[in-house]
């Protein structure tokens, strides 16, 4: 009776992610270990997730790697990073001109104008409604909800 694997965090170095994936993928490989899956988790830098059979298992593959900080002591609830790993490319239906209410981050329920919108990047520049001056700010898509939209209808510039 095999157990059901377990998720265990790794730190690692930020921005040197996708290096210890690498490392620790070919090691698992190497050593022939029940490491069933290596994961870099959307939007969260410092740390990859690993399946494996056992913490052994997870702190082998992860030995003596580069830029690997060393295993979480407790294993990860799948419903944790759910949101992390499925990532549904969902259509955001954010327009120039809408009026958003920035949601997360140090302007939050600040509302704004969207200025441009970067969908690769998924970013949106937008100008505080409430500043004096308008100064641009860059925020991811999530970050910002559309509370009012602009219509092309009479009485916008031309």
């Amino acid at each position: 009776m095999t157990e059901e694997p377990k998720i265990f965090g790794l730190r690692v170095t930020a921005n040197r992610e996708d290096q210890v994936m690498d490392f620790v993928g070919s090691n698992a490989k190497r050593k022939g270990l029940e490491v069933f899956s290596v994961i870099k988790p959307h939007g969260m830098r410092g740390y990859i997730f690993l399946e494996a059979a056992s913490k052994t298992d997870a702190e082998q593959a992860a030995f003596n790697v580069p830029y690997a900080r060393g295993i979480l002591p407790n294993t990860i609830e799948y419903g944790e990073i759910e949101h992390m790993l499925e990532q549904v490319k969902k259509e955001m239906n954010i327009q120039k001109s809408d009026i958003v209410e920035i949601i997360s981050g140090p302007f939050k329920r600040e509302n704004a104008k969207v200025t441009r919108i970067d969908r690769q990047k998924e970013e949106v520049v937008v100008e505080l409604l409430e500043a004096a001056v308008p100064i641009p700010i860059t925020v991811k898509m999530d970050a910002v909800k559309v509370i009012r939209r602009e219509t092309g209808g009479i009485g916008e510039e031309e």
